[in-house]
C-alpha cells in the first residue's frame, strides 16, 4: 500500500532588493589600486609646485620692479673703478683753467670722505658714463694721483641710474646741481649753454634758446645776463684764464663793447697772448681797460665829449655827444630822464640785446 505525500502551502515573503540614496552605494570604503594612488599624489604635488612657482615668480617680478625704480632714482650705490667711468656723454662747463675750489674739495674728501655719491649710467662692455659729479670725480682722481692708494681712492661711490633719460633732462640736472653753488659765474653758465648748443645730439643748436631750456629754474633777469655773456665767451673763451672771475657788470659792459667796436676781441687776445703768468687781477685789469672802466680805459673806447653847461638848479640837465659810425649820439640826462638820440632804427635791434645794453649802462652808472 503506497503512502500519499502531503504538500503544505507555506507562503514565504519575497524580499525586495534594498535601495540606497543616489550617489551612495554603501558605507564601506572602496580601496584604490596602487597606480591610482600614485597618480592622485602626483597631480596634487604638481598642483602645489605650480602654486609655489607662481608665488616665487610674482615675488621676483616685484623685486625686479623695485630694483628698476631704485636704479632710475639713482639710489643703488656701488663702488665703481675710476678707470671704468667715461665723461663723453655730456659736454662739461668746466674750462681747463685752474679750479681753486677743487683743492678744498680734495681736502674735505680726504678728511671726512665723500658725502654725496656721483651719478652714472651703465655703458657698454662694463663701463659707465658720468652724468653728475664732475668735480667729485676729479677730486678722487687727484687723490689717487697724489697718494697712489688704489685701495682707498681707486673706486668711487656712485649711484647707478638706468639708461633712458633724455639728454635734455641730464643737462638740466647738471645745470641745477651747479646752480646750487653760489659761486658759479655767468661766464660758466654761458659756456654751458654754448656746449649744449654745440652737442650734435641735442635738439637745440641756438645758444640763446639753449639758455631758456637749461635755466628754466632761473629768473628772467638772470637768463638775460647769461645770454649777454654768451658773445663774450664766444669771442674770448680761448684766451681767458679766469673767465669765471668776471663780475656781472664788467661782463655786460665788455660784451657791449665787443658788439660795438670791430677788432676789440683781437686786441684783447693780442695783449693776453703768451702771458701765462698773469694773475686774476692782471686779467681783470686788462678787461676793465678795454671795457672803458677805470682811469686807464683803453683808447679803443669811443671818447665822451661833454657839451653845454648845466641848466639852473631845479631843472638840472646834462648833455653830451658821442661819435658813432651812424653819426653823433646826443645824450641828455635830467632828473628822472636819460635820453639817447642817434640816427638809427633802434626798433630793429633784438629786444634782448637792447635790454642787456640798457642793463649794462644802468649797472655802470649805479
Amino acid at each position: 500500500m503506497s503512502r500519499k505525500r502531503r504538500m503544505f502551502d507555506i507562503e514565504v515573503p519575497v524580499e525586495e532588493p534594498e535601495t540606497f540614496p543616489a550617489g551612495k552605494e554603501d558605507d564601506k570604503p572602496q580601496r584604490r589600486g596602487p597606480m591610482a594612488t600614485a597618480i592622485a599624489e602626483t597631480v596634487e604635488s604638481t598642483r602645489d609646485r605650480a602654486r609655489l612657482e607662481a608665488e616665487i615668480r610674482a615675488e621676483n617680478d616685484a623685486l625686479a620692479q623695485e630694483h628698476v625704480r631704485l636704479k632710475r632714482a639713482g639710489l643703488i650705490v656701488d663702488l665703481i673703478p675710476l678707470d671704468a667711468i667715461d665723461t663723453h656723454k655730456l659736454i662739461r662747463d668746466r674750462a681747463p683753467a685752474a679750479d681753486f675750489e677743487l683743492a678744498e674739495l680734495v681736502q674735505s674728501i680726504r678728511d671726512i670722505g665723500l658725502s654725496n655719491p656721483i651719478r652714472v649710467e651703465p655703458g657698454r662692455e662694463g663701463r659707465f658714463e658720468l652724468i653728475q659729479g664732475w668735480r667729485r670725480l676729479s677730486a678722487y682722481r687727484q687723490l689717487l694721483k697724489e697718494t697712489g692708494d688704489a685701495e682707498t681712492w681707486g673706486r668711487i661711490p656712485a649711484g647707478i641710474a638706468a639708461r633712458g633719460d633724455a639728454l635734455e633732462q641730464l643737462y638740466r640736472r647738471m645745470v641745477d646741481e651747479n646752480m646750487v653753488r653760489k659761486d658759479i659765474s655767468f661766464a660758466e653758465m654761458a659756456q654751458l649753454a654754448l656746449h649744449y648748443a654745440m652737442d650734435p645730439h641735442t635738439a637745440e643748436h641756438d645758444p640763446d634758446r639753449a639758455v631758456a631750456i637749461l635755466f628754466k629754474s632761473a629768473g628772467y633777469q638772470k637768463r638775460s645776463y647769461i645770454r649777454n655773456f654768451i658773445p663774450l665767451v664766444q669771442a674770448l673763451g680761448e684766451v681767458l684764464l679766469y673767465p669765471q672771475e668776471i663780475p656781472r657788470a664788467l661782463g655786460l659792459a665788455l660784451a657791449q663793447r665787443l658788439a660795438e667796436i670791430p677788432g676789440l676781441a683781437a686786441a684783447i687776445a693780442a695783449e693776453l697772448k703768451d702771458w701765462d703768468t698773469r694773475s686774476v687781477k692782471d686779467e681783470l685789469d686788462v678787461l676793465r681797460r678795454f671795457a672803458g672802466q677805470g682811469p686807464d680805459a683803453s683808447e679803443d673806447a669811443p671818447p665822451v665829449k661833454a657839451s653845454g653847461p648845466a641848466t639852473p638848479a631845479g631843472r638840472a640837465k646834462t648833455t653830451f655827444q658821442i661819435p658813432r659810425p651812424q653819426g653823433n649820439a646826443k645824450c641828455i640826462a635830467a632828473n628822472g630822464c636819460l635820453e639817447i638820440r642817434l640816427p638809427r632804427d633802434f626798433s630793429a635791434i633784438d629786444r634782448r640785446r637792447l635790454e642787456a645794453a640798457v642793463v649794462a649802462l644802468l649797472d655802470q652808472i649805479g
